[in-house]
């Protein structure tokens, strides 16, 4: 996400902990922050490098929302101050007119002294960031812009699995998405051994529960499966040897690497995720870790293609809805498997 100031990453002698102030302002229907649901008023910005910022592409492509709200890429990798729009010419956001998303925050809170993080959802008229609270933005999109879901958009926060979903969420979110930088950021073998420990057994726990059913809650889609799905594709490339998340490869835990296919391989997942940046942002930034900064050439990416077999557990992806259309912002056809 971007969030840690000077380039430092471990805290030495401790638990890596991560800031979770983020600008609580939503975009509602009612608009009761002062930012209401309209199309084309906003750009969301992110990086595909990012985990956090990957979900929100991942929701936005399923619901059908490219046109209502533009998106920003930023390059997969950044300083001590900011995530950059180098990949634009002229290091420019096209639309925004800035180099760096930091400038959006300061144009609404100035001398903004918490993390400058993706994913944010930027107000284009003001030029001012309204949101970086990534877990209430992928909930937003499926709640409050309903008006402007594509025909056949899935149900990935479906009411009467509301409560089910958050608990999965909570725990995937404490021992699994933050589990893996809580192991590799550590600064004790105290810390990365409890942290560590969290982890694998958190997804042996979700072994045991995709093993006779194909998603996490329900037999469709949901945004759980979302969040899961963003920390399982980056695993082999970057958190098994740069994290130390080592017990296993996620290649050899079957049941999820099976699961992790089925939705890589799934319109809307796979075809959001650029391998290239990722391995980039991981190795070249965190240099506390990696102080080469040389990004492996590894691994093999074609086994991400091969059959899974989770359609024999039932189940219909989309619910009712229907697979999105081909990515209008495909990922460079070099950073992926899929072609």
């Amino acid at each position: 996400m971007g969030e840690e100031k000077g380039g430092k990453y471990v805290e030495p002698g401790g638990e890596f902990t991560r800031d979770q102030r983020y600008i609580a302002t939503r975009i509602t229907e009612d608009g009761r922050d002062g930012y209401p649901v309209e199309p084309g008023r906003y750009r969301l910005a992110v990086s595909r490098a990012c985990p956090w910022a990957n979900r929100l592409i991942i929701v936005r492509r399923l619901l059908g929302l490219e046109d209502a709200i533009s998106m920003a890429v930023a390059g997969p990798t950044h300083d001590a101050r900011s995530w950059t729009f180098d990949l634009d010419p002229d290091g420019r956001d096209p639309v925004l007119g800035i180099e760096r998303i930091q400038e959006a925050y300061f144009k609404r809170f100035p001398g903004y002294e918490r993390g400058i993080t993706v994913p944010a959802i930027v107000d284009v008229p003001t030029g001012q960031v309204v949101t970086n609270d990534y877990a209430q933005m992928s909930l937003d999109l499926s709640t409050q812009w309903r008006a402007y879901h594509r025909e056949g958009a899935p149900q990935l926060y479906p009411e009467h699995l509301r409560e089910q979903i958050d608990e999965v969420n909570a725990m995937v979110f404490r021992d699994v998405n933050n589990g893996v930088y809580r192991c590799g950021f550590a600064g004790s073998q105290e810390a990365y051994d409890k942290a560590y420990h969290q982890l694998f057994d958190r997804l042996d726990w979700l072994t045991e529960r995709l093993t006779d059913q194909r998603y996490l809650v329900g037999d469709t889609i949901t945004e759980a499966d979302v969040r899961l799905f963003t920390t399982l594709v980056r695993f082999d490339p970057v958190y098994h040897g740069h994290f130390k998340c080592n017990r296993q490869k996620l290649s050899e835990m079957p049941v999820l690497w099976a699961y992790a296919r089925d939705l890589f391989q799934t319109p809307g997942f796979g075809d959001t995720i650029d391998f290239d940046h990722i391995k980039r942002h991981y190795y070249e930034v965190h240099r506390d870790i990696n102080p080469t900064g040389i990004v492996p050439l590894g691994p093999d990416l074609s086994n991400w293609l091969t059959p899974h077999g989770r359609e024999a557990l039932g189940g219909r992806p989309f619910g009712d809805g229907t697979p999105p259309p081909p990515p209008a912002e495909p990922v460079d056809p070099a950073h992926t498997p899929l072609r």
